[in-house]
This record gives C-alpha cells, sequence and structure tokens, in this order.
C-alpha cells in the first residue's frame, strides 16, 4: 500500500501563488508579510493540511511538555503578572513555558498566533487579552492545539475571566455612595470594535449611576499616563466638571490624579478619582481601585489547559472575584 502523500512546501507556494521563502515568512516570521498575502497562505496551508517537515515529529510527541502564552506584556505590567502566576504553576509541574508578546489589547490579533499553530511546536496555548479572531479560532481547533483564553471572549475555548461589568458596577456603588452622581469615565482608546474589558466594565458603572439619576461623560485615551493627563483635562476643565472620575485601568487613573494638580483640585475633595487593577502604581498613589486577582488568573489558567491536554474536552468558563478597595483619593 502506498504511503499516504505529505504536503511540501513547495505545494503551498504553487497554490497561494506565492514564493518559498514567502511560505516560510508566514509560518516563522508573519509580521513580514502583508496581512493579504498572510490569510492567503494561511489559507492554502488549512486547505492542504500542510505541516512544515522540521515540525512534523513533534506532532507525535507525547506528554504535555511545552505551553506558549500570548499577551500585550509590554504595554500592560498587569499581565507579567499574570505570567508569573501561570510560571510558577507551571514549575510545580515540570512545563516549559514559551511567551510571546502582542502589542496592545486594543488591537486585532496578532499574526504570530495566526500561524503558530501550524508548526506543532506547542503542546498547548494560553492567550491574554486578546481576542481571536474565528478564523484563528477555526485553525486552532482543527490544528488540535487545546487553548484557554484569558480575559477575552471565547465561544469555542475555555475561558478564565473576571465579572468586568460587576467590576464597573462596584466602582460605580462606592462613588454613588458617597454623594456623586455627576461622573466621568476615561475608556482605553480601541482600534477594534469588539466588547472588550474596557466597555464591559464602563457598561457596568454607567447602570449604576444612571440608576441613581446620575450621568456620565466619558472621554478616550491612549494608554499612558500623559495620554490620559491630556485626556482628563477635556473633564477637568468643563464648566459642569465631574466630582467623581473613573478609569479603566490604575495607569490612567495616575494621569487623572495629575490633571487634577496641574489645576489645583484637592483629591478627593474637589474631584473624586478611582481606577482598576490594584497593583503597584495604586498602592504608590495611595488610589482607590478595583482589585482583580491577576496571579490566580494565570494558575487558573494552566490548571485549565492541564485538563484539556490531559484529555477533557469540557469547555469552561472561570470567573474570579474582583473587591474594592478604598483609598484616600475617594
Amino acid at each position: 500500500m502506498a504511503a499516504a502523500h505529505r504536503v511540501t512546501i513547495y505545494e503551498v507556494a504553487e497554490r497561494a501563488q506565492v514564493s518559498i521563502s514567502t511560505v516560510s515568512n508566514v509560518l516563522n516570521k508573519p509580521d513580514r508579510v502583508s496581512p493579504g498575502t498572510r490569510e492567503r497562505v494561511l489559507a492554502v496551508v488549512d486547505e492542504l493540511g500542510f505541516v512544515p517537515k522540521m515540525q512534523a515529529v513533534s506532532l507525535a510527541r507525547q506528554g504535555t511538555g511545552r505551553v506558549g502564552v500570548m499577551a500585550p506584556f509590554t504595554s500592560y505590567g498587569s499581565y507579567l503578572r499574570r505570567l508569573s502566576g501561570l510560571l510558577t504553576a507551571a514549575t510545580e509541574v515540570e512545563l516549559d513555558v514559551v511567551v510571546f508578546d502582542h502589542e496592545s489589547a486594543a488591537l486585532a490579533s496578532s499574526p504570530v498566533l495566526a500561524s503558530m499553530p501550524v508548526h506543532g511546536r506547542l503542546d498547548g496555548l494560553v492567550v491574554m487579552g486578546l481576542r481571536i479572531e474565528d478564523a484563528i479560532a477555526d485553525r486552532l481547533r482543527e490544528r488540535r492545539l487545546p487553548t484557554v483564553a484569558v480575559d477575552a471572549d471565547s465561544a469555542l475555548f475555555s475561558r478564565v475571566v473576571i465579572d468586568d461589568r460587576g467590576g464597573g458596577r462596584l466602582a460605580g456603588e462606592h462613588l454613588r455612595d458617597r454623594g456623586h452622581r455627576r461622573m466621568g469615565y476615561v475608556l482605553e482608546r480601541q482600534v477594534s470594535d469588539y466588547e472588550s474589558q474596557a466597555i464591559k466594565r464602563l457598561a457596568g458603572f454607567r447602570e449604576v449611576v444612571s440608576a441613581a439619576g446620575g450621568e456620565v461623560a466619558v472621554t478616550h485615551s491612549d494608554n499612558s499616563v500623559d495620554a490620559a493627563r491630556r485626556a482628563a483635562a477635556d473633564l477637568l476643565d468643563r464648566a459642569d466638571r465631574p466630582t467623581a472620575i473613573m478609569a479603566h485601568h490604575d495607569t490612567l487613573a495616575v494621569g487623572v490624579l495629575l490633571a487634577a494638580r496641574d489645576r489645583g483640585l484637592r483629591i478627593p475633595q474637589d474631584v473624586a478619582v478611582m481606577g482598576f487593577d490594584d497593583g503597584d502604581l495604586a498602592i504608590g498613589a495611595d488610589l482607590s481601585t478595583v482589585r482583580q486577582p491577576f496571579e490566580e488568573s494565570g494558575s487558573t489558567a494552566l490548571s485549565v489547559l492541564l485538563g484539556h491536554l490531559g484529555g477533557s474536552d469540557l469547555r469552561s468558563t472561570t470567573t474570579l472575584d474582583v473587591r474594592l478597595v478604598e483609598r484616600s483619593t475617594t
């Protein structure tokens, strides 16, 4: 009986009408290839069931020795804390962890993520804070790469999340109970239009404020203290200045504090300020905030992934608790 035909990189290149080097770049250095070409090549890879020759043996590898973690690590320190929790748990079970950085949680999915399941270099994958586009999710599933999403929605994979709407409500209730009705919100600007953490937190916050007869003025900011400082000026320079301002996370809240200081406003007498996350920055600024369990989210994600690697097909959603931390800014 003839051996099964193994698809070659030459066949992929011919079908996609590109060079062999372009196919190689799509699989190994996808950021060097235009989105249109990348999608065309990956569609052919999926259609033909291509497996890079040097990686073919790894698909038959037994055990659960190597997992990948992708997150916007350099953009958000909070993901390093999640990674820390995952690495601690991985050490206990002697797993190797390969880390992939992604520019920002506010952007679309990474080209690296799109090509990752083709390689067979990983036994499992944890994707943090990134929306996994449908085509990529389908590829991950078809290539049988067990995947867990952290702080992101997914119709196909198990998730580890916090209740962002609930966290927004918690912040809104805290400010409402202190008599605030005219409030501001510094929302992190995002490129894609999916329902992100930021949108969910704002929705929960608005729900509480509106029910109390109040109003929320929203301004958008990029992910930096300076950007939030400028964005907060839009709120603080209004004739009907908010008496309290909530920021999507602590870094943006520090920008609000600086903008208030620039104008000689007293905190919290003239304007109360809240953040979200509760890292070292919040402690240093004595900032009221909503605490989420970063390290626990990382260790929980690995635990869920290990269940899938062990053969479980049960898709689950694990929701971790958040809690209010009151400090001097409210």
